[in-house]
């Protein structure tokens, strides 16, 4: 929603007018960073209620119910969700996959991760997170939506956590720790998945005592 992203110019380029280059274009007409950062916010939290009280267990997720998960959420904000994005992006110096590329690389994602990892449903602990971490990662190098991926990307662990019978994750640890996650990120692009693991392990762990404690 800010400089953050270099991107090229075309409707997922273009900035509301009158937001000082801060919100992108949007259905809503919000040009107040803080203002649409909170509608994200929100959209996020009701999509997530009624996508968590649906979910099939033994579901094999799909591209598609990735697109549509996207949509769901962010189809009253912006013109683009549920699309793949057409413009290249990057961030604090990792340049994601190019545009041009991402159809390709989501049915590789689709045939090579989630068709071998999901279902989740009579995983284990250790191939959860295997399975959670090893997605995640390759899920956020394609990074294949305008705005949202690392979001979308919690979902979708969260969802395999469902799968196999575990609680809501609590991503607490990745926002007090986003250097260490970024670098999780930069490991597993670079064929090391351990710090990704450790830190679903982590996060699976934590979640799990935060649940007992509401129990």
């Amino acid at each position: 929603m800010s400089d953050r992203y270099d991107i090229s110019s075309n409707i997922e380029g273009q900035y509301q007018p009158g937001s000082d280059n801060q919100v992108l274009l949007n259905k809503c007409g919000i040009t107040n960073l803080d203002e649409m950062e909170g509608l994200e916010f929100d959209e996020l939290l009701r999509f997530e209620q009624t996508l968590f009280d649906v979910l099939a267990v033994d579901t094999r997720l799909t591209i598609q119910d990735l697109s549509e998960w996207h949509c769901d959420w962010l189809g009253g904000v912006y013109e683009w969700a549920g699309e793949y994005r057409s413009v290249n992006i990057s961030r604090a110096g990792f340049v994601f996959a190019a545009a041009h590329l991402i159809p390709k690389l989501m049915a590789n994602f689709e045939r090579d991760y989630l068709s071998i990892y999901t279902p989740c449903r009579g995983m284990n602990r250790d191939a959860l997170i295997e399975a959670m971490a090893i997605c995640h990662i390759e899920f956020i190098v394609i990074h294949p939506f305008r705005e949202g991926n690392g979001r979308l990307g919690r979902v979708l662990s969260t969802v395999m956590a469902l799968q196999a019978d575990m609680p809501l994750l609590d991503f607490e640890i990745l926002e007090k720790g986003k250097n260490r996650y970024i670098q999780a990120i930069h490991a597993g692009h670079a064929g090391d998945p351990e710090p990704m693991k450790q830190l679903f392990s982590e996060i699976l762990e934590f979640s799990i005592r935060q649940a007992s404690q509401i129990d």
